[in-house]
């Protein structure tokens, strides 16, 4: 559910007495002295609800009521009447205001009027995102690429932990990209149209991260490796968690955090608070048919950037990087995609092969991943798929059941 309420009143003891009231149910309160300073904060993008006096000097609760409704109609807006406004509030009931409490009014008639506005808000907002979602195709299937068994059960993961307000620990050797897995859970989460912030742990200081944390302002803030956060700043991060605020804290590590703790480098408390919820990413050795899909994905996305047309990526060259063992991950893949989008990939087609693996099991992964590869290209058509491995048709079926794989799970 949204947090946020604007409060919009000419009258500073008001406006106080009010945000003292949120803040102690544990809401966000948005203090605007008049129309002009509120306005500013009013958009589509707003997850909260408008609380404003009908009577102020210049434009008034009517001329704002009327501005957010041109600006969104389903944002609410509640409106404060003083004495003998009853008639003026019904009227602006009737053009569309959320509802209306008479001055002075108590703080549990205030929360509960404030607590209908904010759910049919969060569902209002809920609702976007979701169609934004089925537009777009949700930001796990989009930015976290991959056709494997295990790239699959990494996004119904990310999904599951994005829909829980809790502090989540992303491990994962390397390169394996944690930041983009946090800004994942961040793009998946009701906190999707507030801001992401990232910072990396080394050399944060407790002013940097105070800074960082106001930077979020009821978003997520993200502390890359974070085992190399100095003591007193654990310290730090710590009491804020533990006094609790409206960011929402991520983290991530290549190292063994656990090591770092038994070996009293990192704080045991500030491990088990930013671990109430894990998402562990594979290394691309962990996943080998999605190097090929990896690869062509980061080749396009380069040759975008440069405006370059694609060159073509043969067989030859899939199984090449397939031999490789990728100590640096997803990272490592990308920069040699970069470089290959660029004509310099003849070391894709030389590289020493994963010595972990006897003949046998290289060749194996080479030829699932081709096949996978030839799949995809042709959208589930067995037939294509099989012309364009120079296969016969029968020898492409057997090969298909040899590896567990079914056309009709690569039809889009």
């Amino acid at each position: 559910m949204s947090i946020r309420v604007m409060i919009v009143d000419d009258e500073r003891d008001v406006r106080e007495a009010l945000g003292q009231t949120l803040e102690l149910a544990d809401l966000v309160p948005l203090r605007a002295g008049s129309f002009i300073e509120a306005k500013d904060h009013i958009d589509a993008k707003f997850d909260g609800v408008i609380v404003t006096d009908i009577r102020m000097p210049g434009r008034d609760g009517f001329h704002l009521l009327n501005y957010v409704h041109e600006v969104d109609p389903d944002l609410p807006v509640i409106l404060l009447t003083g004495e003998g406004d009853i008639p003026m509030a019904v009227k602006a009931m009737s053009e569309g205001a959320f509802g209306f409490l008479e001055k002075p009014c108590g703080a549990k008639e205030l929360l509960a009027v404030i607590e209908k506005a904010l759910k049919a808000r969060g569902l209002v907002m809920e609702n976007r995102r979701l169609k934004l979602e089925l537009d777009r195709g949700d930001a796990a299937a989009r930015m976290l690429v991959g056709v494997s068994e295990v790239s699959t059960a990494l996004r119904a993961r990310v999904r599951a932990v994005a829909r829980a307000n809790a502090e989540v620990l992303i491990t994962g050797e390397p390169g394996t990209g944690s930041p983009k897995i946090a800004e994942v859970i961040h793009l998946l989460s009701g906190a999707a149209s507030r801001p992401f912030v990232k910072r990396a742990a080394t050399q944060l200081t407790a002013d940097d991260l105070a800074e960082a944390l106001r930077e979020a302002e009821a978003g997520t803030l993200y502390l890359d490796e974070v085992t190399a956060l100095a003591p007193a700043v654990q310290f730090a991060l710590l009491e804020l968690l533990e006094a609790g605020g409206t960011v929402r804290v991520l983290s991530g590590t290549s190292r063994d955090i656990e090591a770092e703790v038994a070996e009293g480098r990192f704080s045991t408390d500030l491990f088990y608070r930013l671990d109430l919820m894990r998402v562990h990413v594979p290394a691309l050795r962990e996943r080998p048919e999605d190097i090929p899909v990896l690869f062509r994905h980061y080749v396009a996305q380069a040759c975008e950037q440069a405006n370059l047309p694609e060159p073509p990526i043969s067989p030859e060259v899939v199984a090449g990087l397939i031999a490789q063992d990728w100590p640096g991950n997803a990272r490592g893949l990308m920069n040699t995609a970069m470089r290959f989008a660029m004509g310099m990939g003849e070391e894709t087609l030389t590289a020493k092969p994963d010595e972990g693996l006897g003949l046998a099991e290289q060749l194996a992964q080479v030829e699932r991943s081709l096949l996978i590869e030839a799949l995809q290209r042709a959208q589930g058509r067995s037939g294509e798929a099989a012309d364009a491995l120079k296969l016969p048709r029968k020898t492409f079926y057997d090969k298909l059941a040899r590896h567990s794989l079914k056309p009709e799970s690569y039809r889009s």
